[in-house]
């Protein structure tokens, strides 16, 4: 008995699957190797060896951060959030009617109609906002019309995507129960189908706002308005101090938006 239990010995995979398993972790490292190779040819490694002094010599220049700038950021701010804000409900707005479209059970034509839904949402989302602030700066000038259209523009992908999946997963036996009155097609989307979602249609919404937030500040650097105008016009004259405190000052208003969204979400939801 003891014997066999010596040979007894237990193995996670047959010897076909583990010559798999080694062959697959074989052929990535040698895949990985490659593309190393292949990103670093060109690469100059006296200034990566040189990085180290020169982050120091550049954190040393960017403080103390210049208080005194905070004067002029105040007005830059307020605009970022104008810019995340407004971006946000003109994507909300558009996005709504698209996610139904979008849905299976909810599309008038899942052989026309669904599809250039789907197409306008994997737009939507295959865009940068940055592209697209600097796309709409140069149709309608800088501004912060431009970040606000950028932001609402690349919101739309986001928020219908996650909501027409939501309308999908919703309980139909409350929208037969409604269809079984005699009610209209809106009246059953209106009474049946969006108490089911709102909960999760808040929450998407508040969670899109709090990453545009974080988006808005950085579309100043193409023009789009905001404060990324002012750490675009400080990085351009090698103004460190006060491009530490403008990182500062987006960096306390994203910890301060997400925390206002956790709150709220947990609220609604």
């Amino acid at each position: 008995m003891g014997e066999l239990e010596q040979k007894l010995v237990w193995n996670s995979h047959t010897k076909r699957k583990a010559w798999i398993v080694w062959s697959g972790w074989f052929f990535t490292i040698l895949l990985t190797l490659y593309c190393w190779v292949v990103m670093t040819e060109d690469t100059i490694w006296f200034f990566v060896s040189d990085a180290p002094t020169q982050a120091a010599d550049l954190i040393n220049r960017m403080f103390p951060p210049n208080w005194l700038y905070i004067n002029k950021l105040y007005q830059a701010l307020w605009d970022t959030l104008n810019i995340a804000t407004l971006g946000t409900l003109l994507g909300v707005i558009m996005a709504f009617p698209i996610a139904f479209l979008a849905a299976r059970n909810t599309t008038p034509s899942t052989t026309f109609v669904r599809p250039i839904a789907l197409l306008i949402i994997a737009s939507s989302r295959s865009i940068n906002s940055l592209i697209w602030a600097l796309l709409l700066v140069t149709i309608l000038g800088p501004g912060i019309l431009a970040g606000i259209i950028a932001i609402a523009l690349r919101s739309i992908g986001f928020v219908a995507k996650l909501l027409y999946e939501s309308i999908e997963e919703i309980n139909s036996t409350s929208v037969e129960a409604i269809e079984s009155t005699g009610a209209s097609r809106f009246q059953t989307i209106n009474y049946a189908i969006i108490p089911q979602i709102l909960p999760a249609f808040l929450g998407i919404t508040i969670f899109r706002w709090d990453i545009n937030i974080r988006e808005s500040t950085i579309l100043g650097l193409v023009g789009a308005g905001g404060i990324g105008l002012f750490l675009s016009s400080s990085l351009n004259v090698l103004a460190w101090p006060q491009v530490t405190l403008i990182i500062l000052v987006i960096l306390l208003t994203v910890v301060v938006s997400e925390f206002i969204s956790a709150k709220v979400r947990s609220l609604l939801i």
